[in-house]
């Protein structure tokens, strides 16, 4: 989100970070939330006997048999079944300010920003081959966008963590420049006006995301709105960049200093960059609004052959900008992946507004999960992690179950026309809208709410047409006997699957089906 934003909702936080809670949001959270001692806020929900984590921009990985999340503000989550979460420290808990001494007073604290608390973010945790070590990249925030990505270390994934050094940098000038690694790239004396221009290459170094392709070259994804989403390649055998890969300068494509441009760009928004590599493609997440439950906070989603990109979505659209579009979390540029709902299936006191920030995980036994942070409506900014499986497409895309995953998979789940034919809700997760609140204004505990997609009725009929509310026609993959689906609606043709869930309401099971076409996303829950 833009970067004034997240220091003014730090600033909120700042009371019981310094108690040392450090548990929450990337400073977005509010002085009510509640956390505990451990770090990460973990709860009981009325409807379930979930045992809920907090951890804003969590980064999901697996190790030993168990499911970490790694969030900002030092929100460590683990978990045995990606369902019921706990919370656990580390030396990085304690000793941060000591930890983080130096690359804190070199280059992020201004008198604007004196403390570190409240300026850790988002960090990416992956196991290093080459150094047989857990590598661990965090963004240590400053003011006016002087941040550095950093990376630690350790040899066991809950830690103890050891400073490595500055991966790359953000907010230099000429006349700090010697404190960073530019002239280094660059060559000193090197013209740095364009990193000042937040419509050319002005980014803020946070959201770092660490992959390795078919090759076995590293690289990190990082950057935050305005001047894009970058990458270059890292040194397997030492976790840092490899200066020994270099990039030429051109427009809307590649930068000298910080690689090839995956995304955004030209002042639009666009944070959180996550690559995951499944299903044939690589594909390519981004969180495009504000975080904020009223600021339109969404994952868009696109895809590539290669690492490196071109990232485009369904319609062809590129992620990479070239020119200023203003809300562009309101365009029709990417696929969004979900959106605010009301149906039968959710809480409709305090559902679900401004998903965002994900990683995503395969599992051993193949299974893709969507890990994400997310708000409530009726909660202010209060958040907590959610999972949902995602669910490959016959044409090459992943599509997001409807409800959470409590432990039910839909993969090689086969299912014949009797099993899914009936009557459904249909939810179209429309684009342009954007969690607003009440429709009256300061009606406390109100469900009727603004910027929400409600559903329409649909019947699924045996002879493969769609009658009710949108009409049309339907048909089920019956070359392999899956759950892949076909929905035509007007004019749009979406591809799918079908998957018998427990609805996050109740836990009653019910046929789902979850399909992408025209570049959008429809849930449809059996009545």
């Amino acid at each position: 989100m833009i970067n004034s934003a997240r220091k003014a909702l730090a600033a909120a936080l700042s009371a019981v970070l310094l108690l040392g809670t450090l548990a929450g949001c990337a400073a977005s959270g509010t002085d009510k939330d509640a956390h505990s001692a451990d770090g990460a806020n973990t709860s009981e929900t009325a409807t379930s006997s979930i045992k809920r984590g907090e951890s804003h921009d969590p980064s999901i990985v697996k190790a030993n048999g168990k499911y970490y999340i790694f969030g900002s503000h030092l929100a460590w989550l683990k978990s045995d079944d990606l369902i019921n979460w706990t919370s656990f420290k580390n030396n990085l808990s304690t000793d941060y300010k000591t930890i983080f001494a130096d690359i804190w007073t070199d280059w992020s604290k201004q008198s604007s920003n004196p403390d570190v608390d409240g300026n850790m973010w988002a960090p990416d945790v992956v196991w290093n081959e080459t150094m047989k070590k857990w590598c661990m990249y965090m963004s240590i925030n400053g003011a006016n966008y002087r941040s550095a990505i950093v990376l630690l270390t350790a040899d066991d994934i809950e830690g103890d963590w050891t400073y490595v050094g500055p991966v790359v940098y953000s907010g230099f000038e000429k006349v700090n420049a010697a404190k960073t690694d530019v002239w280094k790239v660059l060559g000193e004396g090197a013209d740095l006006a364009r990193y000042a221009s937040q419509t050319d290459t002005g980014i803020n170094a946070i959201d770092p995301c660490v992959k390795t392709d078919d090759n076995g070259d590293m690289w990190m994804t990082f950057g935050s709105w305005f001047g894009g989403m970058w990458m270059f390649k890292l040194d397997p055998s030492t976790g840092l960049r490899d200066y020994n890969a270099t990039y030429e300068t051109v427009a809307n494509q590649s930068d000298a200093y910080y690689g090839v441009k995956l995304g955004g760009g030209f002042g639009n928004s666009g944070e959180g960059s996550y690559l995951l590599h499944t299903n044939g493609y690589w594909y390519l997440f981004a969180s495009y609004g504000n975080l904020q439950q009223t600021g339109g906070y969404q994952i868009r989603m696109f895809r590539s052959d290669k690492i490196t990109g071109p990232y485009v979505d369904e319609a062809g659209n590129t992620a990479v900008s070239t020119r200023a579009i203003g809300n562009n979390w309101q365009s029709d540029i990417g696929i969004r992946l979900m959106s605010s709902i009301q149906w039968s299936g959710n809480d409709n006191a305090n559902i679900e507004v401004a998903q965002g920030h994900n990683s995503a995980l395969v599992d051993d036994d193949g299974t893709v999960y969507l890990v994400y942070h997310t708000r409530f409506s009726g909660t202010g900014e209060k958040h907590e992690v959610r999972v949902h499986e995602l669910l490959p497409t016959d044409d090459g895309w992943l599509a997001v179950a409807p409800y959470e995953y409590t432990g039910t998979r839909a993969a090689d789940t086969k299912y014949t026309a009797d099993d899914v034919t009936g009557d459904y809700e249909l939810v179209t997760h429309e684009q342009n809208t954007s969690f607003k609140g009440p429709k009256k204004v300061n009606e406390k505990n109100s469900t009727d709410y603004r910027g929400v997609n409600k559903p329409v009725s649909i019947t699924l009929n045996g002879d493969g047409t769609v009658s009710g509310d949108k009409t049309g026609t339907w048909k089920l993959d019956k070359s392999d006997g899956t759950g892949d689906v076909t929905v035509t609606l007007g004019d749009v043709t979406y591809h799918g699957a079908f998957d018998k869930l427990p609805r996050d309401k109740d836990g009653k099971d019910v046929m789902t089906f979850s399909a992408l076409g025209g570049n959008v996303c429809v849930w449809g829950s059996q009545k």
